[in-house]
């Protein structure tokens, strides 16, 4: 679970897509300013989780950073295919076009949808 983080620099209204794109980039930030580990905020293919043998996650060794725009389009089409879904302030966005008030939301909640082993 990630910890809380403030909307702030954002238009009065967005779009679902524009929310995914800000908190992917934010979370890519992060991840680029830490030194050491690195792990993407976007779970990689299994090709590629089967050759770096990582699990849902890779491990980057490279010096270059994260791109949050790569990131943000691979979070844009999980959105599409229900690989998580958002919630604002308890209500399901299922639309990248839905529009969100900013000032009056108070809580944006993505949620990743995980399958079931053996079910």
């Amino acid at each position: 679970m990630s910890a809380a983080q403030e909307l702030s620099g954002l238009p009065d209204v967005i779009t679902v897509e524009e929310l995914i794109r800000w908190r992917v980039r934010e979370e890519v930030a992060r991840h680029n300013a830490l030194a050491g580990s690195r792990t993407t905020v976007v779970a990689v293919s299994a090709t590629e989780r089967e050759f770096n043998a990582q699990g849902t996650q890779r491990t980057v060794k490279g010096p270059g950073p994260e791109s949050w725009e790569k990131q943000a389009g691979a979070a844009v089409k999980g959105f599409e295919r229900n690989a998580f879904f958002v919630l604002v302030d308890d209500r399901q966005l299922c639309s990248l076009t839905d529009q969100i008030d900013v000032s009056k939301a108070t809580e944006a909640t993505f949620i990743k949808l995980v399958p079931l082993v053996g079910g």
